[in-house]
C-alpha cells in the first residue's frame, strides 16, 4: 500500500523543519523532538480524574494514573512508553492515555522510568517491572480491579512492557490479562529485510536505532540478555497478545516474527499490520487520523481479552 498521504505530509512537513534523525539529535535534542509529538495530538479529552503517583524513590520513577467516568471497579491498563529508552514520559502519552481511558473504560497507568544514558541496562526493565507490582498492589485504591491488568507498550516500550510480563509470568506474579505491543522492538540483533528496506525516511532510521541501543546497553553480552533479546525466552503462558506493526517500519518484520513465534508457544496471539503507516503514529493522533486504527485495535483486543 502506498504510504499514507497524511504521513506523507507530516514527514514532508518534519524535513522542511529540518527534522535530523535521533542520532544526529544527540540526546537532549531526542528528548525534546520526542516531546514535541505532543503538538501531533489531538486535544485531550476530560477523564474523572488525573492522579501522579511514584513507584520508587527516582525522580523518573513516576506514574499517572487516568480513571474514566463512571463507577468502578474498572479494568486496568498499564502503559509503558517508547522513545528509544531515551526519550519519552508521561506528558507524551497523555491524550493517548486519556483516550483509551474513555473509550475503554479503564483505568489507564502511563509509567516513565529511569532513562538512558544515564541510566543503563537493565534499569529500564527493572522500572518497568516495578511499576507492574506497584500498579497490582495499589490501583484498587484509585478504583481499578488489580485482577483485571493489561500491560501496552509502544516500540522501545513494548520491549519493556513484553519483558516485564515475561517476569511476572516466571516470577508468580503478578498477574497480567492481556499484552499489547504496538510496533515492538524485539530483538536489537535483528537481521531483516524491513531494517533494510526502510533503514531511513520513515521516522525511525536505522542508524538511530542503533544509537538508541548504544546508549542503553552496558555491552555485547547485554544485547544477547532475553530480558532484550525477547525471542529467547520460553513464550508459553502467556496472557492473550495484540502485536500490531506498521507497513513503513524497521521494525515491522521482527513484530510479525515474534507474533509468529507467540502463536507457536500456544499464546492466544493476534497480528495486525497497518498499511501504509509508519512507526510512532499512535501518537501522531492529530496529524494522521488513520491514528485511530491503531486506537481501535487496541480497544478490540482489551474489550476481548479484559
Amino acid at each position: 500500500m502506498p504510504l499514507d498521504p497524511d504521513v506523507k505530509a507530516l514527514i514532508d512537513g518534519l524535513g522542511a523543519q529540518g527534522f535530523q534523525s535521533f542520532e544526529k539529535l544527540g540526546v537532549d535534542g531526542t528528548r525534546a523532538a520526542v516531546d514535541s509529538f505532543t503538538g501531533l495530538q489531538l486535544p485531550a479529552r476530560e477523564v474523572a480524574a488525573v492522579v501522579d503517583a511514584s513507584y520508587g524513590p527516582a525522580p523518573e520513577q513516576r506514574l499517572r494514573i487516568h480513571v474514566p467516568h463512571g463507577d468502578g471497579p474498572f479494568p486496568v491498563v498499564l502503559y509503558v512508553h517508547g522513545g528509544g529508552f531515551v526519550g519519552g514520559g508521561l506528558d507524551v502519552v497523555d491524550e493517548r492515555a486519556r483516550a483509551l481511558a474513555l473509550d475503554a473504560g479503564a483505568v489507564v497507568v502511563t509509567a516513565t522510568y529511569r532513562r538512558a544514558p544515564e541510566s543503563r541496562f537493565p534499569a529500564a526493565h527493572d522500572d518497568a517491572f516495578a511499576a507492574l507490582r506497584w500498579t497490582a498492589g495499589e490501583i484498587a485504591a484509585h478504583g481499578g480491579d488489580p485482577a483485571r491488568i493489561a500491560v501496552l507498550g509502544d516500540s522501545a516500550g513494548a520491549n519493556l512492557a513484553a519483558a516485564a510480563v515475561i517476569r511476572a509470568r516466571d516470577e508468580g506474579g503478578p498477574a497480567v490479562r492481556s499484552q499489547v505491543l504496538l510496533y515492538p522492538l524485539v530483538d536489537p540483533a535483528a537481521e531483516t529485510a524491513a531494517r533494510t528496506e526502510y533503514a531511513e525516511g520513515y521516522l525511525l532510521h536505522l542508524e538511530a536505532l542503533a544509537w538508541f541501543g548504544a546508549q542503553y546497553v552496558t555491552g555485547p553480552g547485554d544485547v544477547t540478555d532475553p530480558r532484550l533479546a525477547l525471542p529467547a525466552n520460553d513464550l508459553a503462558g502467556l496472557p492473550p497478545t495484540l502485536v500490531l506493526t506498521t507497513e513503513f517500519d524497521p521494525l515491522r518484520d521482527e513484530g510479525e516474527s515474534f507474533a509468529a513465534a507467540l502463536d507457536a508457544a500456544g499464546t492466544p496471539v493476534t497480528a495486525t499490520r497497518a498499511d501504509g503507516l509508519v512507526h510512532a503514529v499512535y501518537w501522531a493522533s492529530g496529524a494522521v487520523p488513520r491514528s485511530s486504527e491503531v486506537h481501535d485495535a487496541v480497544l478490540a483486543h482489551l474489550r476481548s481479552s479484559l
